[in-house]
């Protein structure tokens, strides 16, 4: 029943999470509420891994999820549902294509997805950054936890600096897990 559920819900976030991968994070945010497949906070680790490891952030954290929750056939079906809903309709659009490119209603409503996407990332940066940035204390109250503000302001700081801009983002990946750990040992 739980490869059911992981196909369905990520084929429908295949087939609305338009813009790549940081778009499907409100969907999985939703999923957090729905399931018992991961915590919010392993959310944020989601979007950590994904972020670092080879390939698209979108497949990667549904493989993570799939994962997480119904183990290898797990991130299998979670991969293959949220992939399946964009290859059925690139061979759509690619039997049609000529007539979609100079179609004035298919350009008229990709200039209205693009910020309704925006949108949909910033969302999804706000949530996790309440959550990254937020300690919940014994009695359930949510407190922020100034240490992780002040490394994000730190670390944002350094990097509009013209000598650490042109820095790899492995590098920038690497000072955060080193950060981490030094501070959670």
């Amino acid at each position: 029943m739980i490869y059911l559920q992981l196909i369905y819900e990520f084929f429908k976030i295949g087939l609305f999470a338009i813009g790549g991968g940081m778009a499907t994070l409100p969907f999985l945010m939703d999923l957090t509420t729905k399931y018992d497949w991961y915590t919010a906070k392993e959310l944020t680790n989601m979007v950590a891994i994904s972020q670092s490891t080879p390939g698209p952030v979108g497949i990667n954290m549904a493989t993570y999820a799939g994962y997480n929750a119904a183990g290898i056939p797990g991130a299998i079906a979670a991969t293959l549902a949220l992939v399946a809903p964009a290859l059925v309709i690139i061979v759509i659009i690619a039997k049609f294509l000529a007539n979609f490119s100079e179609n004035k209603t298919v350009q008229a409503a990709f200039y209205g997805i693009r910020p309704t996407v925006a949108a949909l990332i910033a969302y999804a940066v706000w949530e996790l950054l309440k959550i990254s940035m937020a300690v919940i204390n014994k009695n359930g109250v949510t407190t922020i936890d100034y240490v992780s503000v002040i490394i994000c302001l730190v670390i944002f700081g350094i990097m509009q600096l013209k000598p650490f801009k042109k820095l790899h983002p492995l590098a920038w990946i690497v000072l955060g897990a080193v950060i981490g750990i030094v501070l959670k040992l």
